[in-house]
């Protein structure tokens, strides 16, 4: 199986125009965000069928880049939850040791009372096949996904090749990644440890390579 795919951040909130971290907080897209969008709309790659985090602010972009179509939702693509930081900024959780000790562990700490980061990549993953079970069911060769920078980061970082590291794939509001996915069958055969015999293991990979980045 191989889908073209446009990865695609929503557009701008107020919460993004103050640097605070947007995680379970369903605000909406800011006016700075639609008009950003509306502008350069028919920049972005076509699709069959589009998906979505069911926060507002992707279902919002959806709506403005690929109108009249209505977005497949699914829960797990939505952002993280941030926890104790949720809706702060930079400068409001200057001096907090928390945040302190999230940065010096290149933020790979669990969020406090929030998430960490491979909870957030266990659900995003299953997510993203799903995404791929409905695309090979329903036959469809291009399509978009409108999500969150954490759920791109994450994406990416998983089955993009060559390999990244998860923040070098950041990308800003309204910007993303037009991608092929390629989806293979395979098996390879093991011997097994404690009897010796050959075992024949089945397995499926899914690989991420990128054509041009999302920039209007």
């Amino acid at each position: 199986m191989m889908l073209k795919l446009a990865l695609i951040r929503h557009g701008k909130t107020f919460g993004n125009t103050q640097g605070r971290y947007i995680g379970t907080t369903d605000e909406p897209l800011c006016q700075e965000g639609i008009d950003a969008l509306r502008e350069k709309a028919a920049e972005y790659p076509a699709a069959e069928l589009v998906f979505a985090s069911p926060m507002k602010r992707c279902i919002q972009t959806a709506e403005v880049l690929y109108p009249g179509m209505e977005p497949y939702r699914l829960p797990d693509f939505r952002e993280c939850d941030f926890g104790e930081f949720e809706n702060k900024n930079y400068q409001e959780l200057s001096g907090n040791p928390a945040y302190q000790a999230w940065i010096d562990s290149g933020g790979t700490l669990a969020f406090p009372r929030g998430e960490s980061r491979d909870q957030v990549a266990e659900r995003t993953v299953r997510a993203f096949r799903k995404m791929l079970e409905v695309c090979r069911a329903r036959q469809v060769e291009q399509a978009a996904l409108v999500a969150h920078g954490g759920t791109i980061m994450t994406i990416m970082e998983q089955f993009a090749r060559p390999r990244r590291d998860y923040f070098d794939w950041q990308v800003k509001n309204g910007c993303g990644f037009f991608t092929e996915v390629r989806r293979e069958a395979g098996a390879e055969w093991k011997r097994e440890a404690r009897t010796g015999t050959e075992v024949k293991e089945e397995y499926e990979s899914i690989t991420i390579g990128v054509i041009a980045g999302i920039s209007p």
